[in-house]
């Protein structure tokens, strides 16, 4: 008999199943995105109040900054959840993380399109956005769609 990896572990634990390890790895690339996310934030506010100190022009205003600044706490809060709530295998964690995932890959992508035009292409940044894009792809795949469905897929058994 040929067990799905979606399906219970144990014939005595209903609820239990296991997530696979492409979409563990999913999770480990939005936390430290998030991780990275919150220091973003910071790092907004910390440049601008280290130009106003010197005199010199800000980035931006510094209600723009601080606006930016919470908006990326929200989303590194919204993403931190998503991580969190993963094992519940609900629909709309799915949906979130394609919507991050989708975000981030295309800010990489054009942080490393613009790097190209540059003249000094980065090696990091176009790792990073290929990870991202295999991310994404493993979200919104087959193995997305089953592991966060409401329902999973039926049990596979082959008979000989």
């Amino acid at each position: 008999m040929q067990s799905s990896p979606y399906q219970p572990e144990h014939a005595g634990a209903p609820g239990t199943v296991r997530m696979p390890g492409a979409l563990i790895f999913v999770l480990v690339i939005v936390a430290a995105h998030a991780l990275g996310t919150v220091i973003g934030g910071w790092a907004v506010i910390d440049e601008n109040q280290n130009k106003q100190e010197h005199g010199q022009d800000l980035l931006m205003p510094m209600s723009m900054a601080w606006l930016v600044a919470l908006f990326c706490w929200g989303l590194a809060a919204l993403q931190v959840v998503c991580v969190v709530l993963a094992r519940k295998r609900r629909s709309w964690i799915r949906v979130v993380l394609i919507v991050c995932l989708s975000f981030l890959a295309l800010g990489t992508v054009f942080a490393f399109l613009g790097s190209l035009v540059s003249g000094a292409p980065s090696l990091p940044v176009f790792v990073i956005a290929c990870l991202d894009l295999a991310a994404l792809w493993m979200v919104s795949g087959e193995t997305g769609r089953n592991y966060f469905s409401a329902r999973s897929p039926a049990p596979t058994s082959f008979q000989g």
